[in-house]
């Protein structure tokens, strides 16, 4: 009996001693919904035993690669990556790979087999955009308020945002008199942008496709500054600023994707895969060839477009509180009137 005791204690021990590492690499932490996905995954991570350390490049490239390289030193046994740069990341999947460590590339693209693609189907986010705004403004000059040009998520948006529009266009419906990338989706970048775009076609501008929530509110800054708000703009994220623009009128939809969802899977899978779980056998994974024809294993989550119809399932799911959502909101849509 006391030897079985003195075993099992040991194994207990053993077992703690090798608790997982999970190492996490922000881009940035500016967003608000990184917030929300980082608590997804600690709480995860907290469920499986697993440790979870991280670090914030702070929109740096260079400073992401030495990110990684101290989050593998610390004894990281997997890595979620949320790229700056999805080419200037490589190097860092090649020296993991080295370690046998394995990456899940987090909702932003890293072309690398050796990486696993976790993210929302953003092609589909993309076509949501484009549908919200076409539906409210189906005539007239668009601008496209594009992403950052270091992202391929920004790319994808594009891709599906034209699919929808590209009728309209051959219509003559509507017309894109300017586009413009948002270095670092930062929304001071895209109000400059917007700005200019303004000027440069005398505020002749009846609706916005902006590709996230960041984005939208550095375009409606500028709108409103010239009396414009309430022209059609999109985004995506569900952030609370956001969700109560679309409350108030002056965005038109907020494509939601759940990032507690998003970083719940990561927080599974990197267990998994550090666990020794093959990346094709991650429940849900799906063979997928990259624009530039890499082939992947990857599993994209599905979102949904968030409207002055809709807003409150957001509130039913407990994304945002009823008062945040409708602060100075006095008429406004459902739960807000």
């Amino acid at each position: 009996m006391k030897l079985f005791a003195t075993t099992a204690i040991a194994m207990v021990m053993g077992t703690a001693a090798f608790a997982q590492t999970v190492g996490v690499s922000w881009s940035n932490f500016q967003e608000e919904r990184w917030k929300t996905d980082e608590a997804a995954i600690v709480s995860a991570l907290e469920e499986a035993g697993a440790e979870y350390i991280s670090a914030d490049a702070q929109s740096s490239s260079s400073k992401q690669l030495s990110d990684v390289e101290s989050l593998v030193a610390q004894g990281a046994d997997v890595l979620i990556i949320l790229a700056q740069d999805t080419q200037a990341i490589i190097p860092a999947v090649q020296a993991a790979a080295n370690e046998g460590i394995p990456v899940i590339a987090y909702d932003r693209l890293i072309e690398d087999p050796r990486a696993f693609y976790l993210t929302f189907d953003n092609i589909e986010v993309g076509r949501m955009q484009a549908r919200a705004v076409l539906e409210a403004q189906p005539t007239g000059n668009y601008v496209m308020i594009k992403g950052s040009p270091t992202d391929p998520n920004a790319d994808f948006l594009r891709g599906g945002q034209q699919e929808v529009l590209q009728d309209a266009i051959d219509a003559g419906d509507i017309t894109i008199v300017d586009e413009a990338y948002t270095d670092g989706w930062l929304p001071a970048n895209a109000q400059r942008n917007m700005e200019q775009i303004l000027t440069a076609n005398d505020n002749n501008v009846d609706a916005v496709v902006a590709s996230n929530d960041g984005t939208a509110g550095g375009a409606v800054a500028a709108l409103a500054a010239q009396g414009l708000d309430g022209i059609p703009v999109s985004g995506q994220d569900g952030d609370h600023a956001a969700l109560n623009r679309v409350a108030k009128g002056t965005q038109t939809v907020s494509v939601w994707k759940d990032a507690r969802d998003l970083g719940q899977e990561a927080g599974e899978i990197a267990v998994a895969l550090a666990g020794g779980t093959a990346m094709s056998d991650i429940e849900g994974a799906q063979e997928w060839t990259s624009p530039g024809g890499t082939t992947m294993t990857a599993k994209f989550l599905e979102p949904v477009p968030v409207t002055a119809d809709n807003l409150s399932v957001v509130v039913d799911a407990g994304w945002i509180e009823k008062d945040a959502l409708c602060q100075g909101v006095t008429d406004g849509p459902a739960p807000c009137n």
